[in-house]
């Protein structure tokens, strides 16, 4: 063969090639198929941080499949309650919600853990939990109990200490105070005199200002400020001690997970990270600018007192001690948690805790 023949066959060879690698594109874009699900979320379309949570992890997955696998996100009470968002996917009525784990503290308090607990991790230490110490796979073993499995969806880091009628300096100001709060922290509240409500984001405005409930938390302050708190309640406390890395959860019902093609599960296990990421990003972005517009309408920044906060730990070790005697699968994520936090915050001690000190001096001292 001579070279000018060589040249043409080969060239000739190269588009063929090129030609057939065009023509598989749409053969293989035709054997995905075309899924359509629905997500049912807790929180109202007005929370862009929370309930946009979702709605980024939806587009993420539209835009990684080519639009072949499409989540339809719905607001709280648009198909169900934002409390029954988990029901609606454990019965099959939806495919998916975008939810706290915590809000079904009722059903067994283990739920608590895929949320937050007192006194427990924070965002950065849960992720670490979530994505290398087991923790995704730990509460899925126990969410299947329920006909669910789930991913870490959003978080909003360690969340303010709500919002009250009249100053908390001591315990026995806690008696007696009806406050809107979820999961475990409503459990520590009960035990000190305190009587919690679990009401859902859109309606605690209402109780609040009516009188209903004496005190709330939500979030922080740029959540807060939206759902408009600082009206009715003047002083906003500090830390959310029950919370100290609030993460929100895609629950997906098992048997339309597991009918999802293997690219599919692929796509949705990397939107859920990304839009987990995001969020806490969004809220670092707006509470600041949030807070100085909170204080400049008249919110009164307070701490919990000390005797507040050692009350508080002593009485949510009581409740774990008790809930480990008694249910083998909190005792068992419990134990898993615990052993982490123990060695996290001795590394936290020497990194973050220190360098963060030291630039917030510089920041008191006017030099930043």
């Amino acid at each position: 063969m001579d070279r000018r023949t060589f040249i043409r066959k080969g060239a000739l060879g190269t588009v063929a090639a090129a030609a057939g690698t065009a023509l598989a594109a749409p053969a293989i874009a035709q054997e995905s198929p075309t899924v359509t699900w629905r997500l049912t979320s807790s929180f109202p379309k007005s929370l862009d941080t929370i309930y946009g949570a979702a709605e980024t992890m939806a587009n993420y997955v539209r835009g990684m499949t080519d639009g072949k696998f499409n989540i339809q996100v719905f607001a709280g009470g648009e198909i169900v309650p934002g409390l029954q968002a988990m029901d609606a996917v454990s019965s099959a009525t939806v495919e998916a919600c975008h939810t706290c784990s915590y809000y079904y503290w009722g059903k067994d308090p283990t739920f608590a853990f895929g949320t937050a607990v007192p006194f427990g991790l924070n965002m950065r230490m849960q992720n670490a939990w979530f994505y290398y110490g087991g923790g995704i796979e730990l509460l899925n073993e126990f969410y299947a109990g329920y006909n669910v499995t789930a991913l870490p969806c959003g978080n909003t880091g360690a969340q303010m200490g709500g919002w009250f009628r009249k100053e908390i300096n001591t315990l026995e100001d806690l008696k007696g105070v009806k406050m809107r709060i979820g999961g475990f922290g409503g459990k520590v509240l009960e035990r000190l005199g305190g009587v919690p409500q679990q009401i859902a984001g859109g309606d605690i405005y209402p109780a609040l200002e009516k009188g209903t409930i004496d005190a709330t938390e939500w979030v922080g302050p740029y959540d807060d400020e939206k759902l408009g708190f600082y009206k009715v309640a003047p002083y906003y406390y500090y830390p959310g001690w029950w919370e100290g890395g609030a993460c929100l959860h895609a629950m997906f019902n098992v048997d339309a997970y597991n009918a999802l093609p293997e690219p599919y599960k692929v796509a949705l296990t990397a939107a859920c990270q990304a839009a987990n990421q995001d969020a806490m990003a969004s809220y670092d972005w707006k509470n600041p600018a949030a807070l100085q517009s909170l204080m400049a309408n008249g919110t009164q920044l307070r701490p919990f007192s000390q005797e507040v906060l050692d009350g508080c730990f002593a009485a949510a070790n009581e409740v774990y001690a008790e809930f480990d005697a008694s249910n083998a699968a909190f005792k068992k994520i419990h134990d898993s948690q615990w052993a982490f936090r123990k060695d996290a915050y001795l590394w936290m001690q020497l990194s973050e805790y220190n360098y963060d000190t030291f630039m917030m001096i510089q920041q008191r001292n006017g030099k930043l």
